[in-house]
């Protein structure tokens, strides 16, 4: 039997945006369009769909007069990515 996949982490980008959380626990703005080589309207529209979902903090400051957007993962979201591995290793013992 075939458990479902998170529906929210099931996205390329969004599955990448939280990965990268993982192993960095924090990442801002800058970071994730450089390792994800998104658009920053896309990765903006999934950053607000990962915060809705409370797997991710986004904290909005200045940093040497620019905008900076601080991400953090959640202890849910962290759980969710967990689940959604065990998940997928279900799937890959077939």
């Amino acid at each position: 039997m075939f458990n479902d996949l998170d529906p929210i982490l099931h996205s390329q980008l969004r599955l990448a945006i939280i990965s990268l959380l993982v192993s960095e626990e924090k990442a801002d703005f800058a970071r994730i369009k450089e390792i994800t080589k998104a658009t920053s309207g896309n990765i903006s529209v999934q950053i607000q769909k990962l915060e809705q979902a409370d797997y991710i903090t986004v904290k909005k400051s200045f940093k040497a007069n620019y905008p900076n957007t601080q991400i953090t993962l959640t202890a849910k979201g962290l759980k969710a990515f967990e689940e959604y591995v065990a998940v997928l290793k279900e799937y890959l013992r077939l």
